[in-house]
């Protein structure tokens, strides 16, 4: 006679079971990282506003000037990397669920990642060729 365990549907592979991952075979790798870029963003973004709000009707000089600064290039420098690696996770969220079938959702996948990388580069380019 069989026990109620037995007859209990398993939705994860015994490969699965062992290795401790989940059904999308990722763990929580990804939510973690979605979670410890948000906790980088939130002071890199009051910095960056109060920044941008004490620069509010400067001139182009002054502007300028401000983004030189070591200290706050490097703060701008990580808040380019980090929002762009944030915007491209959550973006990548959106797309595997609500895009079918899996080979569309792959093209957007690299799609956007390439268009936020190259976003990126741009402007941490900027930002260095004003600083160095």
């Amino acid at each position: 006679m069989k026990t109620q365990e037995q007859y209990v549907t398993r939705l994860q592979s015994p490969l699965g079971r062992v290795r401790g991952l989940g059904s999308a075979k990722g763990g929580t790798h990804h939510w973690w990282m979605q979670r410890v870029s948000s906790l980088a963003l939130l002071p890199l973004t009051l910095w960056f506003t109060y920044g941008v709000a004490t620069l509010a009707g400067a001139p182009y000089e002054r502007v300028i000037s401000w983004i030189a600064q070591p200290f706050h290039a490097v703060l701008l420098l990580l808040f380019i990397g980090i929002g762009f690696q944030h915007t491209a996770s959550g973006l990548q969220v959106v797309i595997e669920d609500y895009v079918r079938p899996e080979s569309k959702r792959k093209a957007y996948n690299l799609l956007q990642k390439a268009v936020c990388t190259v976003l990126a580069l741009y402007a941490a380019l900027a930002v260095l060729r004003i600083a160095v």
